[in-house]
Order: structure tokens, then sequence, then C-alpha cells
């Protein structure tokens, strides 16, 4: 490879096709290659190893420590509990506001842009709500209470994102 071929080349790759001046080999490369990104490009399945695990993993977890036999014992006896509940509904609320009335009814895709706060209030009472689940559910499971609700959450997400 000598040098001047390879300055023209580095020139020539920055250049408007129209500009460069392309024959039709070069052409006919340009598109091997766009067809090449273009099959690469393609969505990902919806269903794949990594959501497979996580909804599995929620399945077992659910099943193994009896998870909503625990819900259903420590739902008015914990007011950790009836609190992470109330703030987990407000979380739906304002992210099911965005999605079903401002996006889908109003048509407004760039819902963040047009009010700021409303993300960082949902993601706030989320992640409230997930530690007052935590302290609820700690008298019950312990250290593992995190990671039982961490992989239920996974799950849940993972099954969403199945269907839609």
């Amino acid at each position: 490879m000598d040098a001047p071929w390879a300055r023209e080349e580095l020139r020539r790759r920055y250049l408007f096709p129209s500009e460069a001046g392309l024959n039709s080999e070069d052409d006919a490369r340009q598109s091997e290659t766009s067809t090449a990104v273009e099959k690469k490009e393609r969505p990902l399945p919806r269903l794949n190893i990594h959501s497979g695990f996580w909804i599995l993993a929620s399945i077992i977890v659910t099943y193994y420590v009896d998870f909503f036999k625990t819900l259903k014992e420590n739902f008015h006896t914990n007011s950790w509990f009836l609190f992470g509940g109330t703030l987990l509904l407000v979380s739906l609320s304002v992210a099911f506001y965005c999605i079903v009335y401002l996006e889908w009814y109003r048509g407004i895709e760039e819902y963040d842009v047009k009010y700021p706060t409303l993300v960082p209030i949902t993601t706030a009472t989320f992640i409230a709500a997930g530690i007052c689940f935590n302290l609820a559910l700690w008298n019950v499971w312990s250290f593992f209470t995190p990671l039982l609700l961490f992989t239920q959450f996974m799950g849940v997400v993972m099954f969403i994102s199945l269907l839609g």
C-alpha cells in the first residue's frame, strides 16, 4: 500500500459521493457495506435469553418464597408496606398519565421535554416505594429482601416488554 493512494482514499472517505467522483466499483462496494449494515440493524427479538431468564427467575422466586401469601399477611400489619403501596400507586399513575394520556391520546411524544418534572417525580416515588417495601418485608426475608424484590421487579419489567 503506497502513501499517495492511502492519502487519496482517506480524503475521499470524507467527501460526499458526488464530490468524490466514485466509479462503479466503489458504488458496488458501498452498496454491499450498506446492505450489511442494514442487516445488522434489525430489531432484537422480544423473547431472548436475558428476558427469559428474568421471567423464569421471578416465577421461581414467587413460588419458593410464597410471595403473595407473605404480601397478604403483611398488608395490614405494616405501615411501611401501606406507604410503599401508596408511593407505587402515585408512580404508576404518573407513568400511565405520560404514556396513555400524553403520548397516545394527545400525541405528545416528547412529553419529557414539555413536562420536565414528570420523569423525576415518577423515578423518585418509585425508588421511595422500593425502599418502603424493603423496610416492610425485611423482617420476613432479612438481607435477601432486596435481592428478591429486585428479581420480582426485573421479571415484571421483562414480561411487560414482551407485551409491547
